[in-house]
């Protein structure tokens, strides 16, 4: 009996990473190793593999950052189409802007340093399901944007002086010279 319920607990485990692997799209991988993947599919099954233990909520920590422009937006299709089947709460970072409006509902900003707060709180214009087109040619699109980089530019200054800030605030550095 003991082999019986193995057998079924691994064919279970099977349908289950099959299932999570044909959501984001890439159905025909579970035989592969890692280093045959591009990293593009490392992000789908990582992704799959999250959702797989089945949390109630998702935190994602910049996703997509390391992919290539196109590879990075296939992704961030295949993450709504999932975020829309499973319904699961999202809580994604990100530094890119437009990701952030096309994906999310609601933005929370954060100022800058290690002292970091909520700075501001956007509730997206944007109706479900989307397209990119859709949010692009969204009227209240640019108005969007332009409110998250006009926070980023006033509130979330890095903390920290560059190399080039006597080039572009000479004054500003004869002042503490």
């Amino acid at each position: 009996a003991a082999e019986g319920s193995t057998t079924r607990a691994r064919r279970n485990a099977r349908d289950t990473a099959n299932h999570y692997l044909d959501l984001v799209g890439i159905p025909d991988v579970a035989g592969q190793l890692p280093a045959q993947l591009s990293l593009g599919t490392q992000q789908c099954v990582a992704l799959a593999r999250a959702l797989s233990v089945e949390p109630r909520f998702l935190l994602l920590d910049e996703p997509f950052s390391m992919l290539d422009s196109l590879t990075r937006f296939e992704l961030q299709d295949v993450l709504l189409s999932v975020w829309e089947a499973s319904e699961k709460t999202v809580v994604m970072v990100t530094h890119d802007v437009d990701e952030a409006l096309y994906l999310a509902d609601r933005l929370l900003l954060m100022t800058d340093g290690p002292e970091a707060t909520i700075g501001e709180v956007i509730q997206i214009p944007f109706p479900r399901p989307r397209s990119r087109a859709a949010v692009l040619g969204h009227p209240q699109y640019h108005a969007a944007r332009r409110q998250v980089i006009d926070f980023l530019e006033h509130h979330a200054q890095q903390s920290r002086a560059s190399a080039l800030d006597s080039v572009l605030h000479p004054r500003d550095a004869a002042k503490t010279a």
